[in-house]
């Protein structure tokens, strides 16, 4: 059995961690982390996991996690993952890091966006987990930064096409919209049941994070600097994710070319689902799921292909895919503890 230690498990990425942990076949949970709730019962702060999670959370203790743990899961805010990453790897663990902390190689891109890094000296070795797309890298890897929830809605079904030479590079445009369970778990206004109820809105518009993370990765595949309008929004349910992708096909690609590049680069893998034509994708067919669902368009009036990808935030988007890389980087079956039905209804 694998020993899985989770710092913040009290959020919403890392109570998705706990559920999706405690039923992993090949898991045993054995530390979750919690400054705010230290001391408490798991299942007192989560009733839904009553009966299932009887651990109680700690404050986070690197010599404590290490002697009990073989892998880390940090869900965790920006800034502190790269301040415990080096003792954590000195002591052999693995760590798969859902903040943006070592998601970029580049430690001038990360800090023009975050804050300075203090282990600039590990990005080298960090794999981005966008699990489908760096399979081979994440099998072989210690440390993981786990992809945003809007780059993973965005990357999955750009990547073949980018790799493929099916589409310009310039002038991509990615309208995306994520559920209130995005912003986290922490009280602010502009998650208060008053502020999105019956509300949608657009917000940090050519100004969110992910966007030079999106740029990042789709620069690596194209060989070349790209860049990227991206367009996200708030809508008033709780979880879930929608990216509507805009690009230009290079002359001669059709419908069948696009749908023949994304059956065959995604054959295989279970949680990437191509949709029938006339049946876009929707968050309610992959909410509480691993899956990302991606449909397209050929517009020839316009020569536009129209790219469409959903995705639970808080599975495919965070904690599912940090699960499924955890099991490729310890040669399990990389659906092992993810076949969860998404919810009929």
């Amino acid at each position: 059995m694998i020993r899985v230690a989770v710092a913040g498990a009290t959020g919403y990425a890392g109570a998705e961690l706990v559920r999706i942990l405690s039923g992993h076949p090949e898991v045993e949970l054995t530390v979750i982390t919690s400054r705010q709730f230290a001391g408490q019962r798991f299942d007192r702060i989560f009733p839904a996991m009553a009966g299932r999670v009887h651990l109680i959370c700690e404050e986070l203790n690197d010599e404590r996690v290490c002697d009990r743990a073989d892998v880390l899961f940090t869900a965790l805010p920006h800034k502190l993952p790269m301040n415990i990453a080096p003792a954590i790897l000195k002591r052999g663990l693995r760590l798969i890091d859902l903040s943006a902390d070592f998601r970029f190689n580049d430690a001038a891109v990360y800090e023009a966006v975050y804050q300075p890094h203090a282990s600039q000296e590990l990005l080298g070795e960090a794999v981005y987990g966008l699990s489908e797309v760096y399979t081979s890298q994440i099998r072989a890897a210690r440390l993981i930064g786990n992809p945003g929830c809007y780059p993973t809605s965005v990357l999955l079904p750009l990547i073949p096409l980018v790799r493929s030479g099916l589409i310009e590079v310039e002038g991509i445009v990615a309208d995306c919209k994520s559920g209130v369970s995005g912003a986290g778990r922490s009280p602010s206004l502009t998650a208060h049941y008053g502020e999105v109820n019956e509300s949608f809105k657009a917000y940090k518009v050519a100004a969110h994070r992910h966007n030079p993370e999106m740029e990042a990765y789709l620069g690596r595949e194209a060989g070349r600097s790209v860049t990227l309008t991206f367009v996200p929004h708030l809508v008033p349910m709780t979880r879930g994710m929608l990216a509507t992708i805009y690009v230009r096909p290079v002359d001669g690609v059709t419908a069948q070319t696009v749908r023949e590049c994304l059956a065959a680069f995604y054959a295989g893998r279970p949680f990437v689902r191509l949709r029938p034509a006339g049946m876009p994708p929707d968050t309610l067919h992959v909410r509480g799921s691993n899956c990302c669902d991606i449909g397209f368009v050929a517009d020839d009036r316009t020569q536009r292909l129209i790219l469409m990808a959903a995705i639970d935030n808080l599975v495919k988007g965070a904690a599912g895919q940090a699960v499924q890389n955890m099991n490729l980087m310890f040669g399990l079956d990389e659906a092992a503890g993810l076949t969860q039905v998404p919810y009929a209804v």
